[in-house]
């Protein structure tokens, strides 16, 4: 179904939707052993991580070429901090994987000079040749990436300061000690994610529905970043019954 340009593909439950998603990356990687895929953080993309890893294991997916960027990390956390996303990737995915560890693009979060290490990610996409395929999650307060609401949005990688919902929401990785979670984090900008040739965004779960809704059928605005996402001629938004709740499209 479309709804605003966007093609919108419902599913059962979040399992349901992580397995689709997960051959979807594996007939990707197949047509082009190349891929150079952005990859998100949070709880959403956990299954998904779990289908691929279980894909890897059978056999029926191969990493060995592909290229991976994520789309963002903490400010101050090294990536061997334990509750760094370089970190949790490599729990959840990389080590589980064929990926060569050359292949891995992440932000520094201890780099010296977060703007230098941001316009060192952006040419280390463009050296790259670009994302062919970028999977989002999505916040409950409508951001993608790092790109929280506000009165304006910033075009490519930066540093950006993280809502108090986001760091309820980052929570867990700290010993759910809110007051512990950065204050700020390194982030891909709505440009940089908008220049990826093909989008998927996976959203699950009831906290996800007024977002989905905002995202899909409201107007595009700053104040709901993800609602960018319905200028892209090629986005996919993945959801589950729940999160699909509150789209019109899908009312009886």
């Amino acid at each position: 179904m479309h709804v605003n340009g966007l093609m919108i593909r419902r599913f059962a439950t979040p399992a349901a939707a992580a397995r689709a998603l997960a051959r979807h990356v594996g007939r990707c990687l197949a047509a082009n052993p190349r891929l150079v895929l952005g990859l998100p953080t949070g709880r959403t993309p956990v299954p998904l991580y779990a289908e691929l890893v279980s894909l890897f294991a059978a056999g029926a997916v191969d990493f060995s070429r592909a290229t991976t960027f994520n789309l963002d990390e903490f400010l101050g956390l090294d990536a061997t901090d334990d509750r760094s996303y370089r970190a949790f990737m490599q729990r959840h995915l990389f080590d589980h994987i064929n990926l060569s560890p050359r292949r891995i693009h992440f932000l520094q979060g201890r780099a010296a000079d977060a703007a230098a290490e941001c316009r060192r990610y952006e040419r280390q996409i463009t050296r790259a040749g670009g994302l062919d395929l970028l999977l989002l999650g999505l916040g409950a307060n409508g951001h993608i990436g790092f790109n929280e609401p506000g009165r304006s949005l910033v075009a490519t990688t930066h540093r950006t300061r993280l809502t108090a919902a986001t760091r309820r929401a980052n929570a867990a990785l700290f010993n759910h000690r809110v007051g512990d979670v950065p204050r700020e984090a390194l982030s891909m900008g709505m440009a940089t994610i908008l220049h990826a040739r093909r989008i998927v965004l996976l959203a699950t779960g009831s906290m996800k529905a007024l977002a989905v809704h905002r995202l899909v059928e409201g107007p595009i605005r700053p104040q709901v970043p993800a609602s960018f996402l319905q200028v892209h001629r090629a986005v996919e938004v993945w959801v589950d019954e729940t999160a699909s709740a509150r789209l019109s499209a899908f009312a009886p």
